[in-house]
C-alpha cells in the first residue's frame, strides 16, 4: 500500500516538473526566444515575431527580390544572410538546368534557416502553362489557357494547375504567379492573348478557380493575377502604364467577376497590376500603388485577406507614375501591397532600401503598414510551411529527373490539348488523309510542327518561315516571306501554321494559288478571324507546345474529332 502512494506522488512530482518546464518554455518563448518553429499558434507566434523584429527585418521581410544569372548572386545571398530577405524568384531567362535551380533553392533556404527566426523564403516563380513558363529544362510545355478554355471542362483546369504547380514543387518552388484570370476583352492585346481563358467572366472564374485548386492540391501557392484585370488594353506595362477607360460599374460586370469567384473560395494571393483605370480611381495611379483600389476596394469593398503582392516593380508602368523606383516602392507599401516584387536584387544600400527605412523610422503610420505586411507574410508562412503539404525547404536533386517531366502529367497534357482542338472553318477538307492530299507542304517555324506532320503526311516537304524576323532591316524576312509564293507552287496542299499577325500577313500571299490551303492557328486566333474566308480549312489549337501540335495534326489526319469552342467573343 505504501509503495502505491509512493508511486502516486512520483507520478504527481512529474507532472508538477513537467508543468513547471511547459511554464518556463512558454514564458522563454514568449520573452524573445522564438522562432519560426516554436510550438506556438500561428496567430501568436506572428505577432511575437514581429514584435522582435528590427525595423530592417520587417522591411526584408515584404520584398521579392530575383535574380538573371544561372544561379543567385552573390549580392542576393547577402540580402538573405544580412538583411533576412523574406522572399525570391525564379525568373526564366537561365532555367534551363532544373538541377541548378533545385540547388539554388536549397542554398538559399539553408542562408534562411540561418537568420534570427528561421524564416523560410517564399520561392516563386511565373509558370502559367502555355506561352508562359518561366521554369523551363525539361518541365511540360502545356496547352496553355486559352486551349482549357476551348475545350471548356473545368477538370482540365484542375488538373493543369495540380501537374504544372507538382513539377515545380519538385524544385523547392512554393508560389506560382498563376492562374491568370485576366479576361479576353481587347483582341489586340499582345500581352494577354491565349494566357486568358475566355472572354466570358463566369467561364473565366469557373476556370480559372479550378486551376487555383489543383495548384493548392499540388502543394505550391496560387496567385491570382493581374488585378484588377488586364485584358481590356493591348498595351504590355513592361514598357509603359496601359490606361483602361471604363467605368466602375462595367468593371464590376466584366474584369471584377473573376476576382470575385476566386475571393469568395479564399484564394490566398492575388497579384496587383501596373493598370490605371482613371474613371475609378481619378488619380490616374496604376492599380500597384493605388490606395483606393487595394487597400478600399481589394481589402474593404471586397473583403480579401490574403497576400496582396505586386508585379515586377522593375516594370516602366509603375516607376513612371511614381517618378523613380524609391518612390514606387513606397507608394506600393502604402497602398497595401503585403509583397514588393523587383527582377533586379537591389544594392544593399540603394536608395529603395535606405530611404523606405528612414521612413519608418520617422512615420509610425507607415512602419504600422510595413509591420502589418510583414505579420501577414509570416502568417501565410506558418499556415502553408506547417500544413503538411508544402514544397520541400531542400529539394531531393536525386529524384527531380524522375518527377520532371510528371509522366501521368504528360498523358494528361496530350488528352487536354485533343479535347481543346477547334474546328473554325472547314470546306470539307478535314479529316485530310494522306492519300488524298497530295503533294504536301508544311509551312511554320517550329521543327515539332514538321515532326509532328510528317508522322500523318510522311512524304510531306517543310517551309520555314520565322516569327523573329519582321523587324530585320537585312530584309531576310522579306525574301523568306516571299519564296513561299514560289515554293508552294510545287504542291497540291499547303499546311500553314499561323502564330500571329505577321506570320498571318505572309499567309495572305498564297491567296489565289488555286492550292488546297490548311490553316493551322496556334496561340491566339485573332490574326486567322479576318480576311481568310478563301482558305479551304481552319484548325485553332492555342500554344506551340508539343502536345498541340500532335493533337492540331490528329485532327486533321481524322484520328480525333475536334471539339473544342472559340473561347472568344469577336463582339466583347
Amino acid at each position: 500500500m505504501n509503495d502505491c502512494k509512493n508511486v502516486s506522488v512520483f507520478h504527481r512530482l512529474q507532472l508538477i516538473v513537467f508543468c513547471m518546464l511547459l511554464s518556463c518554455n512558454v514564458f522563454a518563448q514568449e520573452n524573445g526566444a522564438v522562432d519560426f518553429w516554436s510550438d506556438i499558434p500561428n496567430e501568436r507566434l506572428a505577432a511575437l515575431i514581429t514584435d522582435s523584429m528590427t525595423n530592417e527585418e520587417l522591411l526584408a521581410q515584404i520584398l521579392m527580390f530575383g535574380w538573371a544569372g544561372t544561379e543567385p548572386s552573390a549580392l542576393l545571398n547577402q540580402w538573405v544572410t544580412k538583411r533576412g530577405l523574406g522572399s525570391v524568384k525564379v525568373f526564366g531567362w537561365n532555367t534551363d538546368d532544373i538541377h541548378r535551380v533545385a540547388k539554388s533553392v536549397s542554398t538559399l533556404q539553408r542562408e534562411s534557416a540561418s537568420g534570427r527566426f528561421k524564416i523560410p523564403l517564399f520561392v516563386a516563380t511565373d509558370q502559367e502553362g502555355g506561352w508562359i513558363r518561366h521554369v523551363k529544362g525539361s518541365t511540360s510545355e502545356t496547352p496553355g489557357n486559352m486551349a482549357i478554355g476551348a475545350s471548356g471542362y473545368p477538370v482540365d483546369a484542375f488538373y493543369s494547375g495540380y501537374y504544372i504547380n507538382k513539377e515545380i514543387k519538385a524544385l523547392g518552388i512554393n508560389m506560382n504567379f498563376a492562374p491568370v484570370v485576366d479576361l479576353y476583352t481587347n483582341l489586340n492585346s499582345s500581352v494577354i492573348g491565349p494566357r486568358s481563358f475566355s472572354s466570358d467572366p463566369e467561364d473565366a472564374s469557373i476556370l480559372a478557380l479550378a486551376f487555383s485548386k489543383g495548384c493548392e492540391s499540388a502543394g505550391v501557392i496560387p496567385t491570382a493575377k493581374h488585378f484588377p484585370g488586364h485584358g481590356d488594353t493591348s498595351l504590355d506595362s513592361h514598357g509603359k502604364l496601359p490606361s483602361i477607360d471604363i467605368d466602375y460599374d462595367l468593371w464590376k460586370r466584366r474584369e471584377l467577376v473573376p476576382f470575385q469567384h476566386l475571393i469568395q473560395s479564399k484564394v490566398p494571393a492575388i497579384m496587383s497590376g501596373h493598370l490605371a483605370y482613371p474613371q475609378i480611381d481619378t488619380s490616374g495611379a496604376p492599380a500597384s500603388l493605388s490606395k483606393l483600389f487595394l487597400t478600399e476596394i481589394l481589402r474593404k469593398r471586397l473583403g480579401f485577406e490574403g497576400l496582396i503582392i505586386t508585379d515586377d516593380m522593375m516594370m516602366n508602368g509603375a516607376t513612371q507614375f511614381a517618378g523613380s523606383l524609391t518612390k514606387a516602392f513606397t507608394m506600393a507599401i502604402e497602398a497595401g501591397n503585403d509583397i514588393i516584387i523587383s527582377s533586379s536584387t537591389a544594392g544593399l544600400n540603394d536608395a529603395l532600401w535606405t530611404q523606405n527605412l528612414s521612413l519608418m523610422q520617422t512615420e509610425d503610420s507607415f512602419r504600422e503598414r510595413v509591420k502589418d505586411a510583414a505579420k501577414r507574410v509570416l502568417l501565410f508562412k506558418l499556415a502553408y510551411f506547417k500544413g503538411g503539404n508544402a514544397a520541400p525547404l531542400y529539394p531531393d536533386e536525386t529524384k527531380i529527373d524522375e518527377l520532371i517531366p510528371d509522366r501521368e502529367g504528360q498523358k494528361f497534357f496530350l488528352e487536354q490539348a485533343c479535347r481543346s482542338i477547334t474546328l473554325y472553318k472547314d470546306n470539307g477538307s478535314v479529316p485530310l488523309s494522306a492519300k488524298n492530299a497530295g503533294k504536301v507542304l508544311i509551312v511554320g517555324p517550329y521543327t515539332s510542327l514538321y515532326a509532328q506532320g510528317r508522322k500523318r503526311y510522311p512524304k510531306a516537304a517543310t517551309y520555314y518561315i520565322s516569327t523573329e524576323l519582321k523587324n530585320d532591316e537585312s530584309n531576310f524576312d522579306e525574301w523568306n516571306a516571299a519564296g513561299i509564293v514560289n515554293v508552294a507552287a510545287s504542291y497540291d496542299t499547303i499546311v500553314f501554321c499561323v502564330h500571329d499577325r505577321h506570320t498571318a500577313s505572309i499567309l495572305q500571299r498564297l491567296k489565289g494559288l488555286g492550292k488546297k490551303i490548311v490553316v493551322l492557328s496556334i496561340m491566339s486566333p485573332v490574326p486567322i478571324l479576318e480576311r481568310f474566308d478563301w482558305v479551304d480549312s481552319i484548325l485553332c489549337g492555342y500554344s506551340y507546345s508539343d502536345y498541340t501540335f500532335n493533337a492540331l495534326f490528329a485532327a486533321l489526319n481524322g484520328e480525333i474529332k475536334p471539339k473544342g469552342m472559340l473561347p472568344l467573343s469577336t463582339n466583347p
